[in-house]
């Protein structure tokens, strides 16, 4: 028996620190649901399910409330059911979006601003913004919304720093996002402050995301105005897109359609509007600005991976589609504040 024990001392004695150390409690999500709750914001909580997935133990508890608890009616037309408030705080507030006038009941101001003051950090997604800016939580901070609610936003509350064209932002311990898919992009950046880079690339992953969206990406993209009638102009682009780094001339191009040279050059004009060489110079301006906000790369290595011939060619594109040089489109993607 004396033996057993002092293996037994021994072991403990020889553990590594962490586990003797008690498990980490999991960090509770509370998503706050409003009537006509938009079912995206639901969306945004697989990422905090599926990094529970990774761990051999939950990372993250997640809780459904409002004001009042029970069944809360959502925009899809069924409802959800939530509980109220809790006494115990949230580790991260999140105010989900919701359909309709964006008016906010005072008692649920007052509300979010108690448990606001008692969670580790907040979020909003799309119109979940108004709550925060009618609690007084976005005074002074940098913030987004969905790009249709930039304006009543900031007209109803000039003292939030809006940013129209991110899809979020975080100012200290606050957080916006804009709406729909941009509400996941939100959520990995939460899951990659609280677990890693690593853990998040996971969980992107499983949720079979092509790539991960940093917040200084816009809401739109340029290229959504680019709607070819054909699919065989289609497969085109889809070539393009996969092609940058090469000479995308119209012959190559042509060939990919299966066509002439000059039957390519007009049935892609009357497809889009605009010659190949255009377009494709769309194409690459656009893989630029998502490399550029990342921030991983140079300029020079940047305009090479998409297909430019150098850095200058790259800065001209930039100016004809958006009026701004890469480094100030960087800068805007990148602010002293936290992003």
């Amino acid at each position: 028996m004396d033996h057993d024990l002092a293996a037994s001392s021994r072991g403990i004695a020889d553990a590594a620190p962490e586990a003797l150390a008690p498990a980490r409690a999991a960090r509770t999500i509370g998503l706050l649901v409003l009537p006509g709750a938009q079912l995206m914001s639901l969306a945004a909580l697989a990422a905090f399910q599926s990094a529970n997935a990774l761990g051999a133990r939950p990372a993250y508890a997640i809780r459904l409330v409002s004001q009042e608890g029970g069944p809360v009616p959502t925009a899809a037309g069924f409802r959800l059911e939530t509980e109220p408030f809790p006494e115990a705080p949230f580790d991260t507030l999140m105010v989900g979006a919701f359909a309709g006038p964006r008016t906010v009941p005072a008692g649920l101001a007052a509300l979010v601003r108690r448990a606001a003051a008692r969670a580790r950090r907040v979020a909003a997604t799309c119109t979940g913004a108004f709550v925060l800016a009618e609690a007084g939580l976005l005074d002074g901070l940098r913030a987004t919304t969905h790009w249709r609610n930039a304006s009543e936003l900031q007209a109803r509350y000039p003292a939030v720093r809006l940013e129209r064209d991110r899809l979020y932002v975080g100012d200290g311990t606050v957080w916006t996002s804009a709406g729909m898919a941009a509400s996941i992009d939100l959520a990995l950046r939460l899951v990659e402050d609280d677990l890693g880079p690593e853990t998040a690339r996971e969980v992107a992953r499983r949720m079979l995301l092509e790539r991960r969206r940093s917040g200084g990406q816009p809401q739109l993209s340029r290229l959504l105005d680019l709607a070819p009638k054909t699919d065989r102009i289609e497969r085109v682009l889809d070539y393009a897109r996969r092609h940058l780094r090469e000479d995308l001339t119209v012959a190559r191009l042509a060939e990919a359609a299966r066509l002439s040279p000059r039957q390519f050059s007009r049935a892609f004009r009357q497809a889009l509007g605009q010659p190949p060489a255009k377009v494709v110079e769309r194409l690459r301006v656009e893989a630029a600005r998502a490399m550029l906000v990342e921030g991983r790369h140079s300029l020079d290595v940047i305009a090479a991976e998409v297909g430019f011939a150098d850095r200058e060619r790259m800065r001209r594109a930039f100016l004809r589609l958006y009026g701004q040089s890469p480094q100030a489109l960087r800068r805007a993607g990148h602010p002293a504040e936290t992003a």
